[in-house]
């Protein structure tokens, strides 16, 4: 990891916080596939359309093991991707979701939520959610089963994940498991990881502060949808997996938010990858504990949903 970090360095890529959010969503575009495995061969892969609660139709795309009409309705993962709510895409994790589809046996369904600084919290908030929702509601016309969903997602996904399992739980909508990769947890970079790692690539404190104020006001930070370690209660959600990094700024919240779900009871799988950094899980070409982290979650989404 430590030889991959120094050929990335040296490559003089910009820090994306020198650029323009438009113009850092291009270029996280264009390079986010270079460390990542060939996408996998899959039989059904569809592109559909969301309604979201403000009349915008939301772009989601489908990865499913088998075609519709062979056997029975299949369990689905709602995967929401990462970025800092600023970047990302279907696109960009692709490779990622596919794998997730090929090695469980379950459809995944990638979901293009708005991106800041033109959508603002709480609108990914609300985009997971609408998206989770319809998930249920439409499964059956998918060739899906509503009664084994799961949702999941990294970075900002896994935080619009674990928010989008919380609601589950007020609404009544029950799942099989929210799959967290190194999710943001908290309302502020206080924790000691982040500290140490404040300028360790590839996300820095200074990359982290540019995503969040394109994201989110700072007296909205301590809102439960953007920080859901500071939830009062999360008793009752869905069972959970968690996938951190050792040398992720990340890492302390995701352990602080593993404490919290099981101090409520609920049951929770952690996994910690020794040596990683943040978004490792997509640098597979080059890392085999990235293919170790992808092959983990499949199993854990297996056991989840189809045992």
């Amino acid at each position: 990891m430590r030889a991959l970090l120094e050929r990335m360095g040296r490559a003089g890529r910009p820090p994306l916080e020198s650029l323009p959010p438009a113009q850092a969503r291009a270029f996280y575009e264009r390079n986010a596939g270079v460390l990542d495995i060939a996408p996998a061969p899959l039989p059904r892969v569809q592109d559909v359309r969301i309604p979201a609660r403000d009349g915008a139709a939301l772009h989601a795309r489908l990865y499913a093991p088998r075609p519709a009409e062979e056997g029975p309705p299949l369990p689905a993962l709602l995967y929401l991707h990462g970025g800092g709510f600023t970047l990302g895409s279907v696109a960009t994790h692709e490779s990622l979701c596919r794998a997730l589809a090929a090695q469980s046996g379950v459809a995944v369904l990638a979901l293009d939520y708005r991106l800041a600084p033109e959508h603002r919290f709480p609108t990914a908030v609300h985009d997971a959610w609408d998206a989770l929702r319809w998930l249920a509601a439409e499964s059956a016309a998918l060739g899906l089963d509503a009664s084994r969903l799961a949702v999941g997602g990294d970075s900002a996904g896994g935080t619009l994940a674990a928010v989008a399992a919380i609601h589950a739980r007020d609404e009544g909508l029950p799942l099989a498991l929210q799959l967290l990769i190194y999710p943001g947890t908290t309302a502020h970079q206080d924790t000691e990881s982040h500290q140490r790692l404040r300028h360790a690539p590839p996300l820095t404190e200074a990359a982290i502060s540019w995503l969040f104020g394109n994201y989110i006001a700072p007296q909205e930070r301590t809102d439960w949808r953007f920080a859901p370690l500071l939830h009062d209660d999360v008793a009752g959600v869905a069972p959970a997996w968690l996938a951190l990094a050792e040398c992720d700024p990340l890492v302390d919240e995701g352990l602080a938010y593993a404490d919290k779900l099981r101090m409520a009871g609920v049951p929770v799988q952690l996994e910690l990858y020794r040596g990683m950094v943040h978004g490792f899980i997509q640098f597979g070409r080059v890392i085999t504990e990235a293919l170790t982290a992808q092959k983990d979650a499949a199993a854990a989404l297996a056991q989840a949903l189809l045992v």
